[in-house]
């Protein structure tokens, strides 16, 4: 397991369990929904794991809520500006990606923008979406990506826009110089 977020893992950690807890699950039925086991969701839990991308992707499904708001929780008050510096990063060193949370934290609007860097060869799965029929657009700014939605291998290149419904499995395979993409979900 290796995320290293920019802000305090301790945090992540303590926003994992009370989104579980305020659902009224407990690690048990946390792992009949994620896959994830028991024993990595209480390491997670107690700070001592961080998660990878894959498993936040299984955490997100398994709380029907997108990624970013495992990492990011919504703030309460909506706040338009959110300078650079103050947005979420993470980073999934082992698997070589890295994912910026662009978009002011809220819950009054749904439209987030996400930041995402792979390095070179790096390769990122997700089984099935967070949030079914969830549309994404995403924009190729930097090298190559090889993005695999529904079964379907789309090949980008910079400037290169894919919009598609998520339904099913996606695979992102990043070119030999890596790939830094937006994605914007609604």
């Amino acid at each position: 397991m290796g995320i290293t977020l920019q802000s305090d893992s301790v945090s992540l950690a303590s926003h994992l369990k009370s989104m579980r807890v305020d659902r009224g699950m407990t690690l048990n039925d946390l792992e009949a929904r994620s896959g994830v086991s028991r024993a990595t969701l209480s390491r997670i839990e107690n700070a001592e794991a961080s998660p990878t991308a894959e498993t936040l992707g299984k955490l997100a499904t398994a709380f029907s809520v997108p990624i970013s708001r495992l990492i990011a929780p919504l703030d309460d008050v909506f706040v338009p500006l959110v300078k650079g510096e103050m947005q979420t990063v993470w980073t999934d060193a082992e698997a070589g990606f890295t994912r910026r949370v662009v978009s002011p934290r809220t819950g009054a609007l749904s439209f987030e923008v996400i930041e995402g860097t792979l390095k070179p060869s790096a390769r990122i799965s997700y089984d099935s979406p967070s949030v079914a029929g969830q549309e994404h657009h995403l924009v190729l700014l930097e090298g190559r990506l090889r993005l695999t939605v529904g079964g379907e291998a789309h090949d980008l290149r910079p400037r290169d826009c894919l919009r598609y419904a998520l339904y099913g499995a996606t695979l992102f395979e990043a070119g030999e110089e890596g790939a830094r993409y937006i994605l914007c979900i609604r």
